[in-house]
């Protein structure tokens, strides 16, 4: 399969000059955090911060969007002060907690599900001591759907890519795909590498599966139509987010999308 990206969008992103950093948002589980000493609670944002940092968002004029939706911001075709929305994983406190919130600000988002593990539990975690978390079964993903809400693949077991062999890697890109379009009855655009890591071999699966874009852990902002810091220019299926966490406070959430806070650990 060919990539969704003509050359010509990717000319059109190489001439354009940079302007103001667009930053893409990750969360995980929006909920209460569970007791001190449990691992990767950072990954928890209360909702009530939550629905504080959708509100800075607005206050200070922010869209917040969809992957596909930021997609044209991205590459320079449209501009405006935007920032992209993405939870990984595809928790039901996602539905439950995050959709209300985003509802009442007319924002949008990303979230990015596990194929075969939708309506179980986040299983991938269970060796670590990670509390059992529901993930949303079809008929939350519809109703996700319903509300505005996009969803991407985060493959179809979550397990990490950089420790699989090519046709292995490969099948969980490409069939997550397929099986999510089958379910939803609907194209999924977006995808997101499981821990945030890949080498170059597994960018290039998902733009020959017919995905959109891919998202990482790289930290830092993205300029329109240019990586990093404006240096080279976008390769669209490495893009690079900004951390939310629970220790997160206010100010340290404007810092990271209005300054070059994040851009220093690019």
């Amino acid at each position: 399969m060919t990539s969704c990206y003509s050359d010509s969008r990717l000319e059109t992103a190489k001439s354009m000059k940079p302007s103001k950093p667009i930053p893409i948002l990750t969360y995980h589980q929006i909920e209460k955090a569970p007791p001190r000493g449990t691992p990767m609670r950072s990954l928890y944002v209360s909702p009530r911060a939550f629905q504080i940092q959708m509100w800075i968002l607005k206050v200070l004029g922010y869209r917040g969007l969809s992957m596909t939706e930021l997609s044209p911001y991205l590459s320079g075709e449209r501009s405006g002060k935007v920032v992209g929305i993405t939870f990984d994983d595809g928790y039901l406190n996602n539905l439950i907690h995050a959709a209300p919130i985003l509802k009442k600000f007319e924002f949008t988002s990303t979230c990015y599900v596990v194929t075969d593990l939708m309506g179980t539990t986040n299983s991938w975690d269970a060796g670590i001591g990670v509390p059992s978390a529901s993930l949303m079964n079809l008929e939350e993903l519809m109703q996700w759907k319903r509300l505005g809400q996009e969803i991407g693949s985060h493959t179809l077991t979550h397990r990490n890519l950089m420790q699989m062999n090519q046709a292995s890697a490969e099948d969980e890109i490409v069939r997550s795909k397929g099986d999510l379009e089958r379910k939803l009855g609907e194209s999924i655009h977006q995808f997101c590498y499981p821990y945030g890591d890949y080498d170059s071999s597994h960018a290039a699966l998902v733009q020959q599966a017919g995905y959109l874009g891919a998202t990482t852990t790289k930290r830092g902002r993205v300029n329109s139509g240019l990586g990093l810091g404006g240096r080279v220019p976008l390769n669209f299926f490495e893009l690079p987010r900004i951390p939310i966490v629970r220790s997160t406070s206010w100010l340290q959430f404007l810092l990271k999308v209005v300054t070059p806070y994040e851009d220093h650990h690019a």
